[in-house]
């Protein structure tokens, strides 16, 4: 059986940002006709490895061959047209084109395929005349893919191409890329979820400290096998779901609506009670109403129907510092990490002292008293940074998030409002998190989570709620719930069974 064709060889490819070594002499081979995920930590360069294959950073060492033959890519017009598509984790369309407009753009001359043979041969269900605003995620990601295959590519690069899907559109995107492997395409997946990695890839190649320490082929592998490679060491994977101690109701949601500026419903008729102990979690695809719910409890945003009682008084109304002062902390974690909650021009010590300064006694803020917190918050949380003094826009995304949630933490918070508190996070970041808010669970504070993994939601939550389109479309205990009622709930759909869940 003759060997399969290299699609892609790196050899000694290496990227360095002043002192920083991104990516440090990577070998690396992707096969024709396979799936490789591509894993490791944060700042490990899987990004950077990929952006210099999609014409983005060009390398500062290392040869790039395709197809057996040496190339320089200087740009993304060089990638296209070397047949390499990259699809980024936010996609680039034009809302208020159709789907096929947007697929023309940027092409010279007729495509080299046809999106409707495409969408034929892979068994891709895309309305082409349909306008990208009027899309779910799921068909926008269609749109992305079709794009990059219209104009040639056999090597395609996905960037966390599940991150806001539900069970059932991965498991239609999973297909469309088998689909696309038994073609002949060369796909790389760079991914954090271990098990999408377990049940897509072929092989996987793990990156530690910008170093290639390993590829695998997915077979002879298991998620504690990748953890050790990724992190240098064992992790415990196991997501522990502290004891319930559920109590009095904390946090009380009656009816809440919220509209935009333009009249749009955010949020309808929504209903729902936090207790003290428990961890209550919020599933939905992106954009059902996550944000709005998070910025209504903490005063960020006013409500337009409905009431939020906190310990059976009305926090609805209230401004912001008045809610902190009542026990309300949020640890929102949007993608734009430093456009809420920290200032990106602030050390850690000063980011601190934003949520407290007010409440200082005299003229003069007690700095010493935020460093030694700041000391003690890198330590526990193993924030990477150069010093104290560092401003936080210059830490990776994954180390902004760990200071903006010790900060919540640090504030002894009734309730704490976590929306996805580990995006951008490595596994071991990750459990480290996922362990505080069990501790903060044991300690009588309500939880609210809002998460984006639906096997982290269902580990680690006592209940979970279901948003879909600004609607609150399911409540469910988390013992007693799957990935796949869960996946329903969050596309609107109904059951026969739903009573057995609530």
């Amino acid at each position: 059986m003759s060997e399969p064709e290299v699609a892609i060889r790196l050899r000694g490819l290496t990227k360095t940002f002043g002192k920083v070594i991104a990516n440090d002499h990577i070998d690396l081979d992707v096969r024709a006709g396979e799936i490789l995920a591509l894993l490791g930590e944060n700042g490990s360069g899987k990004t950077t490895l990929m952006n210099m294959l999609s014409g983005i950073y060009q390398p500062d060492e290392g040869s790039i061959e395709i197809k057996g033959s040496p190339v320089r890519i200087r740009s993304p017009h060089d990638a296209i047209s070397l047949g390499i598509g990259m699809i980024h984790q936010h996609f680039k369309l034009v809302d208020l084109f159709t789907a096929r407009e947007n697929i023309r753009l940027g092409q010279h001359g007729r495509p080299a395929h046809s999106p409707d043979d495409i969408c034929a041969q892979l068994g891709m269900h895309v309305a082409l005349d349909k306008k990208v605003y009027a899309m779910s995620v799921s068909e926008k990601q269609s749109v992305e893919i079709l794009k990059v295959l219209s104009r040639g590519a056999e090597i395609l690069i996905l960037d966390e191409p599940t991150a806001v899907l539900t069970p059932q559109e991965i498991d239609n995107l999973f297909d469309i890329l088998r689909a696309m492997k038994s073609e002949g395409r060369a796909i790389v997946i760079i991914t954090h979820k271990l098990e999408e990695v377990m049940s897509i890839s072929d092989r996987v190649a793990v990156l530690h400290k910008g170093k290639n320490v390993g590829v695998i082929d997915t077979g002879d592998a298991d998620r504690f096998v990748l953890t050790e490679m990724m992190v240098g060491r064992q992790v415990d994977l196991d997501i522990k779901r502290a004891p319930a101690r559920a109590g009095d109701v904390i946090l009380d949601v009656h009816r809440l609506g919220i509209q935009d500026a333009d009249g749009h419903h955010e949020l309808q008729d929504i209903s729902f009670q936090l207790h003290s102990g428990e961890i209550l979690g919020v599933a939905g695809v992106a954009g059902s109403g996550q944000r709005a719910l998070c910025e209504a409890i903490a005063g960020l945003q006013p409500i337009t129907g409905g009431s939020i009682l906190l310990d059976g008084t009305r926090i609805d109304g209230l401004t912001p510092r008045e809610i902190i002062r009542r026990g309300v902390s949020m640890a929102f974690i949007p993608e734009d990490r430093l456009g809420m909650g920290l200032v990106g021009g602030m050390n850690i010590p000063d980011n601190l002292l934003l949520k407290t300064y007010r409440d200082q006694p005299g003229l003069w803020m007690n700095r010493s008293a935020a460093r030694q917190e700041a000391r003690e918050l890198v330590e526990r949380l193993e924030i990477s940074t150069p010093g104290l003094n560092t401003p936080v826009q210059k830490l990776s995304g994954g180390n902004v998030q760990k200071v903006l949630l010790g900060r919540e933490i640090n504030l002894s918070p009734r309730v704490l409002i976590t929306a996805y508190p580990v995006r951008g996070l490595d596994i071991g970041a990750s459990m480290r998190i996922y362990d505080m808010l069990n501790e903060q669970k044991q300690k009588g504070v309500g939880v609210l989570f809002i998460g984006e993994d639906l096997d982290v939601l269902l580990k680690l939550c006592d209940r979970i709620a279901v948003l879909s389109s600004g609607r609150l479309t399911a409540i469910v205990d988390s013992r007693f719930a799957t990935k796949a009622l869960l996946g329903m709930k969050m596309a609107g759909l109904t059951t026969d069974k739903e009573d057995a869940y609530a």
